[in-house]
């Protein structure tokens, strides 16, 4: 597919060939915009800072050069097919849905939006202007979750009725005594158009170091903290394997809260009502360290195991999750995931769901082979990217993390990260996209953006 693939007679660029502008083109933009490279033309770039733009440039010399994705979209209109969308957190929705309005297909990362009515608009946009999207928790490109979606579909670990899913982030500065808004300023970098970066959100002075390029993830008005950053690869085998939807209660225990930052640590629990055949669900979700520990699912969880030499197994072992192969190797599973059934229970080791065991009191048996029904892909961020751009030349295959799957699943994530801030348990109507119990969530489910912006 090197050099892209052949479009449908509805495309706007003369050459037959998908024309793919990116947006955000540092940090896992850089990766994003290459692997777009590889199944299309790259005929523009945009990024807020010159020096990232530049070096950007250099591989695509013959792409124009933006710092506003607004501007981009309005000069380049004729000119772009598709767009990938690699900013942070907070002008994910901004720059995504003003593509999807103008009918350019979108790859968009994780987490799909910065709120919960962002997610939201994203689903149905997508859906109005009929194009093709994906979002880019590239663990839905891996075989291995994908046959793990099959195996508990299948019945293989019986009907499950708990979720248990961690990561050991974060891993970037946040909670109270970690750091606090600076009561500084400092000038501007000539290379940076600082006011393009903060988008929609509040004004603020800029401070050297604290907010771009990376630590953003943990501030509240720019990132989506531990749990919008990771759930969405981490909790992605597990919602798409136990066919979640709208939860109806979500409760939020958590360190400290500050206005400026994410806690430190937090447990979130969702509860998820019967579908079909399927029971209801409790999903929990731990992130962080409280005293110093990691925040991880009990250490009686899995019934029967302990650690074994030279045999797969599965233990708790100063206060860390173990997984022992039968070579011997031992991989501390500091992020994860176990799907609790009535037959088994379903282990996966790490971030993406790629790599899953069958877990019983006689011993752990790995998920192995290919989908039978789903698609094969297991080529990971480039898999994801030719699974869209095929999708968009007309092939029958949807993308597996198209906006209407991606947009409910964070959707539900972020919902997390309402409860953090209101602090009471939320009951949710999903439909209406309302909070029921709880006028306060209101803000946050919808927070008002900077004049200038909107969706």
């Amino acid at each position: 597919m090197a050099g892209g693939v052949a479009l449908r007679a509805d495309t706007k660029s003369p050459n037959q060939k998908l024309n793919i502008a990116c947006i955000g083109v540092g940090g896992k933009g850089d990766s994003d915009c290459n692997d777009a490279g590889n199944h299309g033309t790259i005929v523009a770039l945009c990024d807020v800072d010159a020096n990232i733009l530049d070096k950007k440039a250099a591989k695509f010399p013959n792409a124009a050069k933006f710092s506003d994705f607004r501007e981009m979209l309005t000069k380049m209109d004729k000119d772009i097919d598709a767009v990938t969308v690699s900013t942070p957190d907070h002008t994910h929705a901004v720059a995504a849905v003003m593509a999807m309005k103008m009918k350019k297909h979108v790859y968009c990362q994780k987490p799909l939006t910065h709120t919960v009515f962002e997610a939201r608009t994203m689903r149905d946009t997508a859906k109005k202007m009929g194009v093709m999207t994906q979002m880019g928790n590239q663990g839905s490109a891996a075989d291995g979750l994908r046959k793990a979606v099959e195996v508990i579909q299948a019945g293989a670990i019986g009907k499950v009725s708990e979720a248990h899913v961690w990561t050991n982030r974060p891993i970037w500065p946040q909670a109270p005594g970690v750091t606090k808004r600076p009561d500084k300023r400092d000038p501007v970098p000539e290379s940076l158009n600082w006011d393009v970066w903060l988008g929609p959100a509040p004004e603020r002075p800029f401070v050297n170091k604290v907010y771009h390029t990376f630590a953003w993830r943990g501030w509240w008005d720019f990132g989506t903290g531990a749990l919008g950053d990771m759930a969405c690869h981490t909790a992605n085998m597990a919602f798409r394997a136990l066919d979640l939807g709208h939860p109806t209660t979500i409760a939020a225990q958590n360190g400290e809260l500050n206005p400026e930052t994410y806690p430190g640590w937090a447990r979130i629990t969702f509860q998820f009502p019967a579908r079909g055949a399927m029971p209801p669900v409790k999903f929990m979700w731990y992130e962080g360290k409280q005293d110093g520990k990691l925040v991880l699912p009990p250490p009686d969880l899995v019934k029967g195991q302990r650690e074994r030499d030279n045999a797969n197994c599965v233990y708790f072992k100063d206060n860390k999750w173990f997984f022992r192969s039968d070579k011997g190797k031992v991989k501390d599973a500091s992020s994860g995931s176990f799907l609790i059934g009535d037959k088994a229970t379903l282990f996966s080791p790490d971030d993406y769901g790629a790599e899953s065991y069958i877990v019983t009191t006689d011993g752990v048996e790995k998920v192995t082979g290919k989908p039978e029904k789903l698609p094969s892909n297991n080529k990971g961020d480039d898999g994801q990217k030719a699974e869209w751009v095929e999708a968009i030349a007309g092939s029958k295959v949807m993308p597996y993390s198209n906006f209407d799957f991606a947009a409910m699943l964070t959707e539900t994530i972020l919902l997390g990260n309402v409860a953090m801030r209101v602090g009471k348990k939320l009951e949710w109507d999903g439909p209406s996209l309302k909070v029921t119990n709880c006028k306060e969530a209101a803000d946050f489910i919808k927070p008002e953006y900077r004049k200038g912006w909107t969706l």
